[in-house]
């Protein structure tokens, strides 16, 4: 898992991981996944999924990577506590599950509660084999 600045100012957090080292097959299947995480935490609440290639695809002068094949997003939220006006800004959390030829890469703006990061990135490399 890599941890990076996106466009110098959006912290995230990245993980590329080879179809074959991957317990799925597909990106339903990983967005199946985390769904059932997400379900099972006590504090998280799943919210919707969201088909950004779909999307994409469809709005005038969308554009895709050729490269990449599929993407969606989990969203959810670990909304714990709200001790201002300010929290909804960093809410709620995603998850991005892109599919390419020969892997997945799934990614996540750093969420601004340590703990809230370590178990995004746990469900991450739970996918490998």
């Amino acid at each position: 898992m890599k941890q990076t600045m996106f466009m110098e100012k959006y912290p995230i957090f990245t993980l590329e991981i080879e179809k074959s080292e991957c317990r799925f097959k597909s990106v339903e299947q990983i967005v199946s996944y985390f769904k059932t995480l997400i379900e099972e935490d006590a504090i998280a609440a799943f919210i919707g999924e969201f088909d950004h290639f779909a999307h994409t695809g469809g709005v005038a002068g969308g554009e895709i990577a050729p490269e990449i094949l599929d993407a969606k997003l989990v969203v959810f939220c670990f909304g714990q506590k709200l001790p201002n006006p300010q929290m909804l800004a960093a809410r709620p959390r995603s998850i991005g599950v892109c599919e390419r030829k020969n892997d997945f890469v799934i990614s996540f703006l750093e969420a601004p509660v340590p703990a809230i990061n370590q178990k995004m990135e746990e469900w991450a490399k739970s996918l490998a084999l």
